[in-house]
Formats: C-alpha cells, sequence, structure tokens
C-alpha cells in the first residue's frame, strides 16, 4: 500500500493542503482589502462557515451538530478566532504576507509557554530555548530599518497571543466536542459578533461588484480548517505539526508571485531561524509522544 493511502499519509496531506488553503486565504484578504472593506469581508469569511458547515452536516448529523456540553468554550474560543483573524484581515493590509505569517507561525511556541503558565504543564528547557530562538527570528525580521518595521507589528504580535489562547483552549476540550460541532459554531460566533459592527461600513455595491473575492475568502477560510479537521481525525498532532510549516514557503512565494515583495537577507534569515525552532519543537513533541506510548 503507498504511505499516501495510510491514515498517517493522508493526514500529512491534509495538513499541507490546510497550509495552502490558509496561504490562498491570506493572499486573497490582502488583495480584497483594496476592492472592499474589511469588516464585510471579515463577517463573509464566518457567513459562509456556518452557512456552509450547517448545509454540509446538518442532514448527517441532525440536532446533534447543536449539541454542545461547553457552550461557553464554544462562544470564547469563536470570539479568539475572530479577534485572530481581524488581526491577520487589518495586518495584511500593512505588512507582506511572507513576513507576517512569519511571525504568526510563533503561536505553536506561544501555547507552549501559555500552557505552562495557564495550566501549569511542565516544560523542557529544550522548549524554552526553542522559544527564544523564534523570538530571535521574529526579531531579525521586524528589526528597526527592516522593511517592515512599524505599528502594524500590533497585529501580528497580537494574533500570537489570541491565538496561543485559542490552541491552548482548544487542546484542553478538544475530547468533548464533536469537531464539526466546533467548526459550526466558530462560524456562527464570529458571524453573531460581526454583524452589528459590519453595519457601519457595509456597502452593497463593493459586494455586488467583487462577490468573486468575497466567496473565496469565506471558501478558503472554510476549507482550510476543514481540512486541519481531517487531517487530525487520520493522524495524531507531533506528526503533523512539522508540515504546517510549509505554510511559510507557501507564503513566502504568494508574496513574490502576487505582490512582488522579496524579503531581505536578515529576513530571510528570521524566517527560516522560525521555521527551525517551531520544527524543532514539533520534533520534540512526536519523541515525547512516543515515549508516552512505550
Amino acid at each position: 500500500m503507498s504511505f499516501w493511502r495510510t491514515r498517517q499519509g493522508a493526514g500529512i496531506a491534509l495538513i499541507v493542503l490546510a497550509a495552502l488553503s490558509f496561504t490562498a486565504l491570506d493572499t486573497v484578504t490582502k488583495h480584497g482589502a483594496t476592492l472592499a472593506p474589511v469588516l464585510m469581508l471579515l463577517w463573509f469569511r464566518y457567513a459562509f462557515q456556518a452557512v456552509v458547515t450547517f448545509a454540509l452536516r446538518f442532514p448527517v448529523q441532525r440536532r446533534a451538530l447543536l449539541n454542545t456540553p461547553n457552550p461557553r468554550f464554544q462562544t470564547l474560543r469563536g470570539v479568539l478566532l475572530l479577534v485572530t483573524s481581524a488581526c491577520s484581515f487589518f495586518g495584511l493590509q500593512y505588512m507582506p504576507v511572507g513576513e507576517f505569517t512569519s511571525i504568526v507561525m510563533l503561536s505553536p511556541l506561544a501555547s507552549t509557554a501559555l500552557a505552562a503558565w495557564l495550566l501549569k504543564d511542565p516544560v523542557p528547557k529544550r522548549r524554552w530555548l526553542l522559544l527564544a530562538g523564534g523570538l530571535a527570528g521574529v526579531l531579525l525580521i521586524v528589526r528597526p530599518g527592516g522593511q517592515v518595521f512599524g505599528w502594524a507589528l500590533l497585529f501580528p504580535v497580537l494574533l500570537v497571543t489570541t491565538y496561543a489562547s485559542f490552541q491552548v483552549l482548544t487542546s484542553r476540550l478538544s475530547g468533548e466536542e464533536n469537531p464539526y460541532t466546533t467548526h459550526f459554531y466558530t462560524g456562527l460566533v464570529g458571524t453573531l459578533v460581526m454583524s452589528p459592527i459590519v453595519v457601519f461600513s457595509w456597502d452593497t455595491a463593493a459586494l455586488l461588484a467583487h462577490w468573486p473575492w468575497f466567496v473565496l475568502v469565506g471558501f478558503f477560510g472554510t476549507f482550510g480548517h476543514l481540512m486541519l479537521i481531517w487531517a487530525f481525525n487520520r493522524a495524531s498532532a507531533p506528526v503533523l505539526m512539522p508540515y504546517l510549516y510549509t505554510q511559510l514557503a507557501f507564503a513566502t512565494c504568494a508574496g513574490w508571485l502576487f505582490f512582488r515583495h522579496v524579503p531581505d537577507a536578515l529576513a530571510w534569515l528570521g524566517i527560516a531561524v522560525i521555521a527551525a525552532s517551531g520544527i524543532g519543537n514539533a520534533v520534540l513533541s512526536a519523541h515525547e509522544h512516543a515515549r508516552r506510548q512505550h
């Protein structure tokens, strides 16, 4: 049997597809923000996910799709991901896709530190060294005088914080929730929170003129997270996480192909350091998981 037909191989292929989808989402969002209000794009991204997930899963799960033992968890998780998306949608207007993505890739390392603080999980010294390495990589990218130094750095910094919190919360309670139910409520919470806000920047003319970009934003956001769900249903996180860093390569290529942006030498070094730290963290998790299995 071919490796890619095994559950582990399928999981790896799916998570690489998710990384490609998230890069496409960032690229489409960066261009779409020049055509339509960002708040409308953000609202549509979550409305699309809620409607499509309900349409695909309700015929299969019926009322079970709506049943959740942790409604507060679903609400908080949805709000955290919405804030994460808002930081991404606004931040991409001011920063290149590659450098923005590389900073965001600190999130798994940051979630480790957050888990140590909030959940009192023991963290080996090697993980703290990897986190320090990742931070050093960020400093190479955002150094004073660099291509991306400026106030807009607040967006990826806040994003890393909210997304790390989102990951810790999801990891803590994931075994208690159906993944499709969580996927649906993520879209629903985002839609409900954004609906009264988007009214103030609604532009029907922009929606009618540029509706394909709205559909692409909704599709890539929904599709990417579905690929994550399917990937983690087929393989464990320690196996999959190193492959999520393919998003760095995809994002850097997208920045060059669509926006003609090439990172400078120190930014390239920073991206490489962040990737190495993140992959090292994932490999360490894989070794720890293997030891627990024996």
